[in-house]
């Protein structure tokens, strides 16, 4: 999936570059969530928690069309959301 980062609307410094925010999409344990949530399904975001090739944990909120992908927000993983993580891989493996 190809990523655009032209005028992006946070920083993309901190806490993570983009090519680690590629990263985590790339990540064969990452979950893509579509959420329920009314303003979430009507602009039609989705979520995406996985970790960089180091192991650090992020979580994004983004877009797509099926062949871009716009990273609207990305954090650091709670500890609650770092635990989710963690035990669905456990279940794929």
């Amino acid at each position: 999936m190809e990523f655009d980062w032209i005028n992006s609307p946070f920083d993309l410094k901190v806490p993570f570059l983009p090519r680690e925010i590629e990263e985590v999409f790339e990540d064969p344990f990452s979950l893509r969530l579509a959420p329920d949530e009314k303003p979430f399904v009507e602009q039609a975001r989705y979520f995406c928690l996985g970790k960089t090739l180091e192991g650090r944990g992020a979580f994004s909120i983004y877009r797509t069309d099926g062949k871009q992908a716009r990273v609207i927000s990305a954090r650091s993983l709670t500890p609650e959301e770092e635990h989710f993580y963690e035990r669905k891989k456990q279940e794929n493996l």
